[in-house]
């Protein structure tokens, strides 16, 4: 790698001093590994320096993705590399403590949350480097058929509610606070800081995949067989965005199984499958849902305002046909109606009347409401979901979840537990036993964020009933041991063990919208194969299983689980919540300090696009601003008149917790108006970074360079430079520098977040939006604008909070735009919405139902746009056409 945007290279890194003015011992990180099958071995190398005259100990607060297990860890220095041991937690703790209080070198690893650690390397003695290694495994998620790779960056400010409480442990700006304990384990300072990420993954899924990024610009070059090498284009890049990658095949069912094995050992594979369960010409299953919401005292505040923010969001995901209900429990509980609703604009109104009107107060009873949603879903032919929001801890977890299974057999759970003392053993078994899935938000995390993503899953297109058996080999100790179901797009991932090759398959039958399903699945395990970190993926795959059963145990049964777990992963080199990585560097002479480290906190960057002052008082006051909640004063008036100050320049304020109430049908003509100020195209040429010849798409308004302060951003993906959806990888992929995905804290609406929202609240059900004139083409060229609004603020169908909305929304404007071509006329308005739609299409399905309605047109005006779908200035023009109708 050549020196010059190596961040592991000293000659990189100017010299930067934290806002004490100490040396930043932090010199630069590098990510590299390997993504077999669906999911990935990872490695983060941070690389420190010690510029002061005394020895000291260096603190970094750091990401890794919330699904990730730590499976290595390791330090070099002084010309030696030192493998880290797995230990149990305290014994870990205790062993680098001594080391470092007796004068020897030392590195800890610890786990803050779920996806924040913090790396301690204790002694590091004066100008001498150490590098720090931390491996992890990580498994894919997917983006419309295609794996999708999230590396987080940085720990980004957050909101931190509550009154300061107990005492500091660790080195954040906040102080702990009786909501938030950890606060001070959470909260590195923010700076401008000079180190980066340097990238190089190699990609080898067994098949042909085609790689992308809509966030950095990359480099992929072709390697023996499947393998591909993907790097930033431009060597390193700033840690102030998630690192996003996506590998994309053929379309229909994809699969892969790729193997690591010594002659004469046991080996270990991975079967991946990606199920397309897509089927246009069919209509979309019926689903029946019913929200349980906790609003027992304890949601007062935050809570519930978030809660009744994700409830509306969650509506708007359901169409026409589905059926559903909402249920409001504490001391006792209430029902919206007493059977299921169909969902139309009507009931759509009423339920938002409905959550508007929750208030918390009361205690827990949380049994009698969930039998209540059990015994609502009682037709077995429709799919059936219930999501519970709670934060309360209750005493009978066992007797609920058993009562609850019983009663509701086929109808699948997913659980939110919410704040510092849900009951996590609730949570997690209602999930695992009806195969839903659990979700625990700490407090100052978004709820609706999580809730519409999970939810969004729920009710994608599955095969159930799932049973999977191999033929023609022999394998062994599967994680997970029962097969989860098939989820349209969502990689299936099957670990396990062989001891003998062989050619055989996988027969997969369940059943899909009521129809029978089958899958045969070629396996070949290889005799010979080196993958090293395969057995990694399948060790902790396994730990997280039996993490999971062990919430269910008490007493001996639980402590024998927890030996086991400790077992496997000392064996196998896997941290888990009850063993932690801990390396000891025994030293010598003059090696050997003396006297106790002086701590070196490391600041971390800003999100992209928040700006910040050189002063530390208003750099704080800043974030401060963009971590609370819309409506939430922090610190005062008078903070808050500080953080309108023009010495802090906020470029992209968080998103709004609790929105206003749904406007009455009178304020559509004002949600219309807000919908045209939103999108007001910009007069400039487009930037080096979103020129239409680098990413196929015009800049959006407040567009910067790479690395600079940046207004509202999107994602290029939403017009690549294809004009066809089956085209290669849009240009941005291994070009010019790509905007941002701004991080998921601060995707909110952009700059004029609270006009978007509103527009967003009055989505009718059909997922369109009512113009002016209550007419089809009224509705046609509203969607449009409120479309286009959307791509000016940065959202599109692949937003974390509003993406469900405009996939909605997309999907209705085609089916509308169809039937208006088929009776003629409307050729302007027609073709202006499909350009609209086809700026907020960031998944290829979406793409290509906007291209197929285009191309089919009989009408030659509108099938000229099909030549454009690659330029996003173009179709912009055509939309902006409608904003003075």
């Amino acid at each position: 790698m050549n020196p010059s945007t190596d961040v592991s290279h000293p000659a990189s890194i100017s010299c930067l001093r934290s806002s004490e003015g100490h040396p930043v011992p932090l010199l630069g990180v590098s990510l590299s590994g390997e993504v077999v099958g669906g999911a990935a071995r990872l490695v983060v190398r941070q690389r420190y320096r010690n510029d002061e005259r005394r020895p000291i100990e260096a603190i970094y607060t750091f990401p890794l993705p919330s699904e990730a297990s730590i499976a290595g860890f390791a330090m070099e220095c002084a010309g030696r590399r030192l493998e880290g041991e797995v230990k149990e937690r305290e014994e870990a703790f205790r062993d680098y403590d001594e080391a470092i209080a007796t004068g020897h070198g030392a590195a800890l690893l610890d786990e803050e949350r779920r996806n924040v650690f913090t790396a301690s390397v204790g002694n590091l003695l004066p100008g001498e480097e150490t590098v720090v290694e931390v491996a992890f495994v990580q498994a894919l998620k997917a983006d419309e058929g295609a794996l999708r790779l999230m590396i987080p960056t940085l720990v980004a400010p957050r909101y931190i509610p509550g009154e300061p409480q107990g005492d500091r442990t660790g080195h954040g700006v906040h102080d702990p606070t009786d909501a938030v304990p950890d606060a001070d384990r959470i909260s590195p300072e923010i700076a401008r800081v000079d180190y980066g990420i340097t990238v190089d993954i190699v990609f080898d899924l067994g098949r042909d995949v085609e790689i992308e990024s809509p966030s950095h610009a990359i480099e992929v070059r072709r390697e023996e067989g499947h393998r591909r090498r993907v790097s930033l284009r431009y060597g390193r890049a700033a840690l102030d965005r998630d690192i996003v990658l996506l590998a994309a095949g053929a379309p229909g069912v994809q699969a892969g199984v790729v193997c690591d094995r010594r002659a004469g050992q046991e080996g270990t594979f991975a079967l991946t499958v990606v199920p397309d369960l897509f089927d246009a010409k069919r209509a979309p299953a019926r689903r029946d849902v019913v929200f349980v919401v906790d609003v027992s005292g304890s949601m007062q505040g935050e809570s519930i305002e978030q809660a009744r923010r994700a409830l509306r969001l969650c509506l708007r995901h359901l169409a026409e046909g589905d059926r559903f209900g909402v249920i409001a429990f504490s001391n006792d509980f209430h029902a919206m109606d007493p059977a299921l609703t169909p969902f139309t604009q009507r009931t759509l109104e009423r339920a938002d009347a409905f959550v508007a009107g929750l208030a918390a107060y009361g205690g827990t009873e949380m049994l009698k409401p969930l039998l209540a949603a059990a015994g609502m879903l009682g037709d077995a032919e429709r799919d059936r979901v219930i999501v519970l929001l709670t934060d309360g801890q209750v005493g009978n977890e066992d007797a609920i979840v058993d009562r609850v299974v019983e009663a509701g057999k086929g109808v699948r759970v997913y659980t939110f537990g919410i704040g510092t003392n849900v009951s996590e053993v609730l949570v997690n078994d209602l999930a695992r036993r009806t195969q839903g899935a659990a979700e625990l938000i700490h407090p100052g995390e978004r709820i609706d964020e999580k809730v519409t993503a999970q939810f969004a899953r729920a009710t994608a297109v599955r095969v159930v009933g799932l049973t999977a058996r191999f033929e023609g080999v022999d394998v062994g100790e599967l994680a997970p041991a029962e097969p989860p179901a098939l989820v349209d797009g969502e990689p299936w991932v099957l670990y396990g063990r062989y001891a003998a090759p062989g050619v055989g398959r996988l027969e997969i039958r369940g059943r899909l919208r009521g129809e029978s399903f089958y899958l045969e699945v070629p396996v070949e395990l290889e005799a010979e194969a080196l993958r090293p970190g395969l057995e990694a993926l399948w060790a902790g795959a396994r730990v997280r299983e039996l993490e999971a059963s062990e919430r269910g145990l008490s007493g001996k049964r639980k402590e024998a689980m927890r030996k086991r777990i400790v077992e496997l992963a000392v064996r196998h080199r896997v941290a888990s919540r009850h063993a932690s990585f801990v390396v000891i560097e025994r030293r010598t002479g003059d090696r050997r300090a003396h006297g106790q480290p002086e701590a070196r906190p490391v600041p971390v960057s800003a999100p992209a696009g928040w700006g910040m002052s050189s002063r530390p008082a208003a750099r704080m006051t800043a974030v401060a601003a963009m971590a609370a909640p819309r409506g939430m004063m922090v610190g005062g008036p008078a903070l808050a008149a500080r953080a309108r100050s023009p010495v802090v320049r906020v470029s992209a304020p968080a998103a709004p917790v609790a929105a206003a109430p749904a406007p009455a049908p009178s304020a559509v003509g004002g949600l219309l108006s807000r919908a045209k100020q939103l999108f007001q195209p910009s007069a400039a040429p487009a930037s080096a970074e979103g020129s239409a010849g680098a990413a196929g798409a015009a800049a959006p308004r407040g567009g910067a360079a790479p690395g600079g302060p940046a207004g509202p951003q999107r994602r290029p993906g939403a017009a690549p430079a294809a004009p066809a959806p089956s085209a290669a990888a849009p240009a941005w992929s291994a070009a010019a520098p790509a905007p941002s995905a701004a991080p998921a804290a601060s995707q909110g609406a952009g700059s004029h977040g609270g006009g978007l929202e509103r527009v967003f609240e009055d989505q009718l059900a059909s997922g369109l939006w009512e113009g002016g004139e209550s007419t089809e083409l009224g509705r046609l060229s509203s969607t449009a604008l409120c479309l286009a609004a959307c791509h000016e603020q940065g959202v599109d169908s692949a937003h974390p909070i509003y993406g469900a909305q405009v996939t909605k929304a997309v999907e209705a404007l085609c089916a509308l735009a169809t039937a208006l071509l088929e009776r003629g006329g409307a050729d302007r308005e027609v073709a202006a919405a499909l350009a609209a739609a086809y700026l907020v299409a960031s998944g290829r399905r979406l793409r290509a139902r906007v291209h197929d309605v285009a191309a089919a047109a009989a009408s030659e005006a509108v099938r000229a746009i099909v030549g454009e779908l690659g330029d996003a200035a173009a179709l912009r023009r055509r939309v902006e056409a409608l904003r003075g109708g």
